[in-house]
């Protein structure tokens, strides 16, 4: 299969996918006082598959750019594999998010966190993380990103996704 590519901040594109869009809670625990945020907190259930997200906000588009100072926020995208993207079968083939996100992030796929290269620092750093090495059209699947303002101890700026991207290969 030659390379092709769904743009997840399109309407048209999301479609493909059997996606209603994306979900978006504010704060490293939405819903939660403080933002959720506590000393010595293990692990933040916003990104398992499972997590109740029917009550977040469904953006226009995740560039959106939000707040100032120390912020996180959640996007949340739930997902079925296609049988084809772009007139290609996608059975079989691998298939990777690609992200942009403004200034940290972490992309959990399936509720699962690729240590190695599933952290985003910086601005303008681009993020390829596995979704599937053998695509399996009808499997659900869900893609969890928390983005946080950094530095962390002196914010600038707002936060928002570059862009994001579901690549079949």
């Amino acid at each position: 299969m030659a390379r092709v590519s769904l743009d997840l901040d399109d309407k048209g594109d999301l479609q493909v996918l059997g996606a209603a869009g994306w979900r978006r809670g504010m704060g490293m625990v939405p819903g939660e006082p403080n933002q959720g945020l506590v000393a010595e907190m293990r692990g933040v259930p916003a990104r398992l598959p499972e997590y109740d997200d029917s009550g977040w906000e469904q953006p226009d588009s995740i560039q959106e750019r939000l707040s100032v100072g120390f912020t996180f926020a959640w996007y949340r995208l739930s997902f079925t594999m296609p049988e084809s993207v772009k007139g290609q079968a996608s059975a079989g083939n691998r298939v990777f998010f690609e992200c942009n996100v403004d200034n940290y992030g972490e992309v959990y796929v399936d509720g699962a966190i690729d240590r190695n290269i599933g952290v985003i620092t910086g601005n303008n750093t681009s993020k390829r993380v596995a979704v599937s090495d053998s695509a399996e059209p009808g499997k659900e699947h869900v893609i969890a990103v928390l983005v946080g303002n950094a530095p962390l101890g002196d914010p600038v700026g707002s936060i928002f996704f570059r862009h994001a991207t579901l690549a079949f290969e």
